[in-house]
This record gives structure tokens, C-alpha cells and sequence, in this order.
């Protein structure tokens, strides 16, 4: 029997891209043991003092095209929310409390991207898709040991490096972005990818120049 990898998929909800990557799971190695772990891509990007596609006008308007794109190039159900960026907060609180189970994570991103729902005014049904009650779910989202869990997942993802969403880290590695499966895969097969030639020569290239900051 071959023996299963484990690897984290960093996400957040509220990354289209996150979505899109969740549906091609089924083309990763099949040795893969993928554990979701909630993360606030916000968090993400204030540690590395970054802006998120959609605080760029063209950028944001690029990049929900290019997600109905490569939504159709796949065959997947793809439907913006009417608003977007959200904030995942409560969301991400609720899959946290849950545990993350692979159900509720893919339950909650088909509301999302696969329906175009709105997380915040439709919470009530969304709390119903990822099964579970509203009562419960206010409870889970208060609860001190979820919002820390979930600071605390954010935090380990940056000490590992991991700077946006999605993010699949296999054995030390970080393949972020939602067309990464076959580079991801590819290093199962082939271990030492990273140790030689250009690949290796990537990690040892200087910076020629950096940005000034105006002031």
C-alpha cells in the first residue's frame, strides 16, 4: 500500500481562486492527505505589507474575468457574489469551530462561488449548508478558542512562508494559486526538483533593485 502525503491547503473564503483550485482537487496525486486550514488572507497580507487583487480596479476587474475563464475552461459552476471582497470572518470562525471537515469547506465555497451568495445576508441558509444551526453557529464564532485557532493558523501559514490564498504546502513546500496542481504533483514523482539546476539557481538570484518609497 502506498503510503498517503500529508499537505495543508491554506484558503480563505472569500479567494475565488480558492474555490477554483478546491474543484480540480480530484487531479492531485492520488497519495495526497489534504487538510484545510482556514486563514485570513487579510492577515496575509498585512504581515507582508501587500494589497489583495481586488483593491486594484483593472486588477479586481481582471481578476474575477479571468476566474469566469478558467471556470469554463474546467467545466466548473462559477457565479460571483454581488459583493466583493467580503468579509469572511464569521464564516471562517464557523468552518474553524466545525473542525474544517472537507463537507462544510466545499458546502461553503459552492454557496459562494458556485451560487453567487451572499455570505452576510444569506447567513442563516449559508449556516444551514455547512450544517448547522444558527444558534449554534453564533456560539462557535465567539467562542475565545476559535478566534484564536483561527489567528492561530493564520500566523503558522506566515512562519511558513505561505503568502496568499490558496496555498498547498507539501513536504516544506508552498505551491500557491489555483493552477499549481501539476507542478505539485510533479514533485511527488520528483523530490529533488528544487535542488538542482534553474530551480535551485531561483533561490540564489540577487535583487538588481528596489522600489523607493516616495516621500
Amino acid at each position: 500500500m502506498n503510503q498517503s502525503i500529508p499537505a495543508r491547503w491554506y484558503f480563505d473564503l472569500v479567494s475565488p481562486f480558492a474555490y477554483l483550485h478546491l474543484k480540480r482537487f480530484a487531479e492531485l496525486h492520488p497519495a495526497f492527505d489534504v487538510e484545510p486550514v482556514p486563514v485570513l488572507f487579510a492577515g496575509l497580507l498585512k504581515h507582508w505589507d501587500n494589497k489583495g487583487p481586488a483593491e486594484m480596479a483593472p486588477k479586481r476587474l481582471h481578476t474575477y474575468r479571468s476566474c469566469v475563464w478558467a471556470a469554463s475552461q474546467h467545466g466548473i459552476p462559477f457565479r460571483m457574489p454581488p459583493r466583493h471582497p467580503f468579509n469572511p470572518l464569521h464564516a471562517l470562525r464557523l468552518l474553524v469551530g466545525l473542525g474544517s471537515p472537507r463537507a462544510a469547506v466545499d458546502a461553503a465555497f459552492d454557496f459562494v462561488f458556485g451560487e453567487g451568495r451572499d455570505v452576510g445576508a444569506e447567513w442563516p441558509l449559508f449556516c444551514e449548508r455547512v450544517g448547522v444551526g444558527e444558534d449554534e453557529a453564533a456560539r462557535l464564532i465567539a467562542d475565545p478558542a476559535v478566534k484564536k485557532k483561527l489567528m492561530d493558523n493564520t500566523a503558522g501559514a506566515v512562519a511558513q512562508g505561505v503568502f496568499g490564498v490558496p496555498t498547498l504546502a507539501v513536504r516544506g513546500r508552498n505551491f500557491w494559486g489555483s493552477d499549481t496542481i501539476a507542478w505539485c504533483n510533479a514533485f511527488i514523482d520528483q523530490p529533488q526538483m528544487f535542488e538542482s539546476g534553474e530551480m535551485k539557481r531561483a533561490a540564489e538570484i540577487g535583487i538588481g533593485a528596489a522600489r523607493k518609497e516616495v516621500g
